[in-house]
C-alpha cells in the first residue's frame, strides 16, 4: 500500500469520528469498544527514531508491555541502533531492522507499512520535521519534549495533525506524576475554588547534560550559544494546562520574559576544567535564569522559571492558587479555607493525595512490578499512549496542548530580544478553546 493511500485511509478513520478526536476528547464509547475488540488480537507496532540515552530508556520501558512489537529502529550512530536491537531481542522479540544511513534515514523507516506509531527522541531541531513526516506517513506520533522550538514548527504540527487526522502527542511525563494528578482531582472537585494563579519552574543544574565529559558542548549546549529563552518550558507547564483549563475555556494571551546575565556556565566550566578551558569563554547567549509571565484571556496569571545553569537541588516549585485555597509542592502542603485547621495554617498534602489519588495510579500502575524511570510517570505515559494507538483513540495529550507548552520557547526568546515586551500568543485551537471541554485525565 503506498503512502498516499495510507494517509487517505487514516484520515477517513480519524476524521470520520468528528472533531472531538483532534480536540483531545474521547471517541464515542461504542466505536471505541468495537475497535478494541477488533484490534485486541494484533500487537501494537512501534518504530523508534533516536535511541541514545532517552530513546533507549523509552524503548526499554515499552518492552514491558504485552502485545507490542518493535519492527524498526533508527539512529545516526550504529552502536546505538545495535544496542536497541539487542534489548529487543533480550525481551524475546525479533530483532528490529535498523536504519543508520545518516540524518535523513528516518524517512525510510516511516515509509514502512508495518508500523502503527513512531517514537521520536532525537535532538530538538529534528522533533518537528520527524513528527510531520510520521503523520504524513499515517502513523501516530509520540515525540519527546519540546515538540517544537519555533513558532512556525508549532503551526506545522497542528496543521499536519489536522490535515492528516493523525494524533501527535508530546511525551511530557510531568503531566502524569501521581501528585500532580491528585492535585488535578482536587481542583476539579472545587476545593481550591476558582483558579487564578500558578507558579511553576524547572530548576535543575543541567551542566552535565549540556556538556560531554571533556567539557565540550553537546547538541543541547549548542542551543545555549545561539539563543536566550526558556528553552525547557514543558516540565514546568506539564500539569498546569489541565489545572487551569488552558485550551478548554481559557488560553494563553500574552507572554513577557526576562533573563539574568550568564555566569553559571562559565563558572562551572572553570571550576571543573580550569581557567584555560576554551568553552568557558564562549559567547553564551543563554542567561542563567529566565522568568516568564503569562496572562490568559480569562485574566489568570502564570509565572514560569527556567533555572538550569546554576548549582542547586532539583525542584519544580509548583504553586496553584484559587479563591478558596492552594497547593504548594515545595512545602508538600495544601491550605483550604474553612477546611484546614487553625488560622491559615498549612496541612500536609499526603493525606489529600491518598484521598484524591487518580484512577491511573490506583488501577493501572499496580499492573507493573517495576515502575521504571521518574517514579513510574514514564511507564504510565507510554502505556496510555500505546493503548491509544492500539484502540485508535485520541492520545492522552493532544497536539494543541503539546504545542502550547512548547511555544513558550520561541515566544520567550522574542520577548527577551525585544527588551521584555509583551508578545501575543497564537490561538492554536482557532477559537475552539471557548467551547472545548476538559479531556485530560478525566477520573471517571
Amino acid at each position: 500500500m503506498n503512502a498516499n493511500r495510507r494517509i487517505q485511509l487514516k484520515r477517513r478513520q480519524f476524521l470520520g469520528q468528528g472533531a472531538a478526536a483532534l480536540a483531545g476528547l474521547s471517541v464515542a464509547a461504542p466505536w471505541r469498544r468495537r475497535c478494541q475488540a477488533a484490534e485486541a488480537h494484533r500487537p501494537v507496532r512501534l518504530g523508534f527514531v533516536g535511541v541514545g540515552a532517552r530513546g533507549t530508556h523509552l524503548l526499554d520501558q515499552t518492552l514491558s508491555f504485552e502485545k507490542l512489537e518493535i519492527p524498526a529502529v533508527c539512529d545516526i550512530q550504529a552502536s546505538h541502533a545495535a544496542r536497541s536491537q539487542n534489548l529487543v531481542a533480550e525481551s524475546g522479540r525479533p530483532k528490529p531492522e535498523i536504519y543508520t544511513r545518516g540524518e535523513e534515514d528516518f524517512r525510510r523507516l516511516m515509509d514502512r507499512d508495518d508500523l502503527d506509531a513512531v517514537m521520536i527522541a532525537t535532538p530538538w531541531q529534528w522533533h518537528t520535521p520527524m513528527a510531520v513526516q510520521a503523520m504524513k506517513s499515517g502513523k501516530y506520533v509520540g515525540v519527546e519534549v519540546p515538540c517544537a522550538i519555533t513558532l512556525e514548527e508549532c503551526w506545522q504540527l497542528v496543521q499536519t495533525s489536522e490535515s492528516t487526522g493523525i494524533p501527535c502527542m508530546m511525551l511530557e511525563n510531568w503531566s502524569f506524576r501521581r501528585d500532580n494528578l491528585a492535585v488535578l482531582n482536587i481542583i476539579r472537585q472545587g476545593l481550591f475554588g476558582e483558579i487564578v494563579h500558578c507558579h511553576c519552574a524547572h530548576s535543575h543544574n543541567c551542566i552535565d547534560w549540556y556538556f560531554d565529559d571533556q567539557g565540550r558542548p553537546r547538541w543541547s549546549g549548542n542551543h545555549l550559544l545561539a539563543r536566550c529563552a526558556d528553552q525547557y518550558p514543558t516540565h514546568s507547564l506539564g500539569p498546569v494546562l489541565s489545572w487551569m483549563d488552558i485550551n478548554r475555556g481559557d488560553r494563553f494571551e500574552t507572554v513577557v520574559s526576562m533573563a539574568t546575565k550568564q555566569r553559571g556556565i562559565t563558572e562551572q566550566l572553570i571550576r571543573k576544567y580550569g581557567k584555560d578551558h576554551p568553552p568557558a569563554y564562549f559567547d553564551w547567549k543563554q542567561g542563567d535564569i529566565v522568568t516568564t509571565m503569562v496572562r490568559t484571556i480569562q485574566g489568570k496569571t502564570i509565572v514560569i522559571n527556567m533555572d538550569m545553569q546554576l548549582p542547586r537541588p532539583y525542584d519544580n516549585r509548583w504553586t496553584i492558587q484559587g479563591t478558596q485555597g492552594l497547593y504548594n509542592e515545595q512545602r508538600d502542603s495544601v491550605y483550604i479555607s474553612g477546611v484546614s485547621p487553625g488560622r491559615e495554617q498549612w496541612e500536609p498534602f499526603p493525606p489529600y493525595q491518598s484521598k484524591y489519588d487518580h484512577r491511573w495510579w490506583k488501577n493501572v500502575m499496580p499492573r507493573f512490578q517495576d515502575r521504571g524511570g521518574h517514579g513510574g510517570t514514564d511507564l504510565l505515559e507510554l502505556h496510555l499512549f500505546v493503548e491509544a494507538v492500539r484502540n485508535k483513540t485520541a492520545t492522552p495529550l493532544d497536539v494543541y496542548d503539546s504545542v502550547t507548552m512548547s511555544v513558550i520557547f520561541p515566544l520567550s526568546e522574542q520577548s527577551i530580544a525585544a527588551g521584555s515586551q509583551p508578545i501575543q500568543c497564537p490561538d492554536f485551537t482557532r477559537g475552539s478553546w471557548e467551547t472545548n471541554q476538559p479531556y485530560f485525565a478525566l477520573d471517571m
